[in-house]
């Protein structure tokens, strides 16, 4: 259908083909979460949705997290190349390979695609992506940071038909299942996304019986022209030149203790921007590089949060066609075969994406955004002593919170920048019904966020009892007891993270990217700094830091030597007149919440005095 004939589609049937793949694809990803049964998925929402033109071309992906979908494109080009005419109704092929047509994040990303028929014609694809409670490999959940090569991090899966025109390819189903640690769980999960998968298609098959092949066609590609010219403008809108950014991971996992860092320039040049990442270290043998779709679907993302909220929505293949990714192969931002990428949805990728957000809040400096605080997940693996059976055990439950962005305070609660906030926080109940583990403490702790005119999202305080038997806990894609992330705007960078395990009287430092045992009675304790801040914090409204230690998010000493703001702290009163004069006299030296690993508390100190607060 050519631009002419696209344009006499009502707008009543536009819209509504439109918003039914948008309400679709959020349908699919409630009915996994409905029914799959790991804490991952059914209570995380660690997954993706999204549909796709024959040809790769996005059409809707409203919901999920960047890494699982923006890249899928290149998987159905793949897929296309691969299978060529020996695509059928009813097949669903597997993937979770980075490399070989996969083009996916890591190996517990299991990605089920169908492809969709109308009339004999190959129309649509659809995807269903969920993150597997293991893949097998050498350690459960695939977050091992010593494996040797990817071969060791789990089974990869090329893209394969495991189902064959609506038949299970019984054979390679059982080899697949055979090779990974609960199978019985991981298959009731798969069954779970093919399901959905299959439910995509009969709502795509009765949407084309109700408006006929061309009209329907002819809604998504006028959708993705309208959606170019939207983004087009606001990427038009910002200054043309060259706009730098960088952020690092505390280390690669295998070469301890050495910052990996991500490099971007961003160059806006009239309506099109690009995102050049030949500057970034060069691949690494530990677990944090990153395949190319992965750099891919990050860089676009940053690019897509600086836009009009009001675009929310109506992002698909229209939003991509304005902005060019450059990765060089070789570099940690597009590793090539066999690196291990296990780390990768977080580092790397969270860096990619923080510097982007920092290289784009130089461009458009009223839409700054800070970043998050770091993700803090393990994966622990031990006996369940009230089942006998083995378990694995992770959550985002102590993961710090959203930066500030120009204008507004970050949210305390939100995980990651890198899920864009999609993956979220567990039930604490549920946590205890599904794991020997008893919740201690769970709270947001005061001063424990970058300080800015905007404050970012409190840090947490999460301690949990071991009640089960003696295990391993790897701290996987954990990040940030070294390296902070960054304000913007003057705004202050979070402070640092710390992992204890409380043995008796001892204390054990566990660091990112480590694994440690675990021992039955062991208490585990999670200080994960917040997200940074946004703006001078002695730009701070007075009332604002007033409330925010009425609310015990900041402290009275924080107020004071964060923000210049003096609070009686018995009547929780501001001192306006000692308040100004204090703005004066210490604006020239800044504090910074650090951890005292004695005592556990936060506390302030001048930045640059940070002893007993390195790596």
């Amino acid at each position: 259908m050519n631009k002419r004939a696209r344009s006499t589609i009502d707008p009543v049937t536009l819209a509504t083909v439109w918003h039914g793949f948008q309400s679709l694809c959020r349908e699919m990803r409630s009915m996994v979460t409905r029914t799959a049964q790991s804490y991952l998925m059914a209570t995380l929402k660690d997954l993706s949705v999204g549909v796709w033109l024959a040809d790769g071309s996005t059409v809707a992906v409203p919901e999920g997290l960047p890494g699982q979908f923006l890249g899928t494109q290149f998987a159905i080009e793949a897929i296309r190349e691969k299978f060529k005419d020996d695509l059928h109704p009813g097949d669903v092929i597997l993937t979770n390979d980075p490399y070989h047509g996969g083009h996916n994040s890591h190996l517990p990303d299991w990605g089920f695609i169908r492809p969709i028929f109308h009339e004999g014609e190959l129309l649509f694809f659809t995807m269903v992506r969920g993150h597997m409670q293991d893949t097998g490999g050498s350690f459960p959940g695939g977050y091992f940071a010593n494996a040797y090569d990817i071969i060791a991090e789990g089974l990869c899966i090329p893209p394969l038909k495991v189902i064959k025109r609506g038949v299970e390819d019984a054979d390679l189903n059982a080899l697949i299942y055979n090779n990974v640690r609960f199978p019985t769980e991981i298959k009731i999960d798969a069954n779970a996304m093919i399901a959905t998968a299959k439910f995509a298609e009969n709502r795509i098959a009765e949407m084309l019986r109700r408006y006929g092949r061309d009209t329907v066609l002819g809604a998504i590609h006028e959708m993705m022209d309208r959606t170019e010219r939207a983004v087009r403008a606001e990427i038009g809108a910002m200054p043309d030149g060259t706009y730098s950014g960088d952020s690092s991971t505390d280390d690669d996992g295998t070469v301890l203790d050495q910052p990996v860092t991500v490099r971007v320039d961003v160059t806006v040049a009239g309506d099109e921007i690009t995102m050049d990442f030949s500057r970034s270290d060069a691949q690494r043998p530990g677990f944090v590089n990153c395949v190319y779709a992965v750099t891919y679907a990050r860089a676009v993302a940053a690019v897509i949060i600086y836009m009009d909220p009001a675009l929310a929505d109506f992002h698909n293949t229209g939003s991509l066609r304005p902005i060019k990714v450059i990765a060089p192969p070789g570099t940690v931002t597009n590793a090539q075969y066999p690196a291990t990428v296990g780390a990768s949805p977080v580092n790397v990728g969270g860096q990619v994406i923080e510097a982007c957000v920092e290289a784009l809040g130089k461009a458009k400096p009223d839409r700054s955004i800070a970043s998050w605080g770091k993700h803090r997940g393990d994966y622990t693996f031990a006996v369940d002593p009230r089942t006998g059976e083995r378990y694995v055990r992770t959550t985002f439950d102590y993961d710090g919170s959203a930066g500030a962005v120009w204008g507004h305070d970050g949210m305390t609660g939100p995980t990651t920048l890198t899920t864009l906030g999609s993956v979220q926080r567990g039930s604490l109940e549920e946590a205890e019904i599904r794991y020997p583990w008893r919740m201690l403490k769970l709270e947001a702790r005061a001063d424990f966020n970058g300080a800015g005119r905007w404050r970012g999202g409190g840090g947490i305080d999460w301690r949990a009892l071991n009640e089960g038997s003696d295990g391993r806990m790897a701290t996987g894609s954990s990040d940030g007891d070294f390296i902070q992330v960054k304000g913007a705007q003057g705004g202050q960078s979070n402070p640092r993270s710390r992992t204890l395990i409380l043995r008796g009287g001892e204390k054990i430092r566990v660091k990112p990217h480590r694994m440690a045992e675990i021992k039955a009675g062991d208490i585990v304790v999670k200080l994960s700094a917040g997200g940074a801040g946004v703006g001078d914090p002695f730009a701070r409204p007075i009332e604002k830091v007033a409330t925010d230690v009425r609310r015990e998010m900041v402290t009275v000493e924080g107020a004071r030597l964060l923000y210049g703001v003096v609070i009686d702290p018995a009547t929780l009163k501001v001192d306006e007149e000692a308040t100004l004069r204090l703005r004066s006299a210490i604006r020239a030296r800044r504090y910074e919440a650090v951890i005292n690993e004695d005592t556990l508390d936060i506390e302030l100190k001048p930045v640059g005095e940070t002893k007993g607060n390195t790596a």
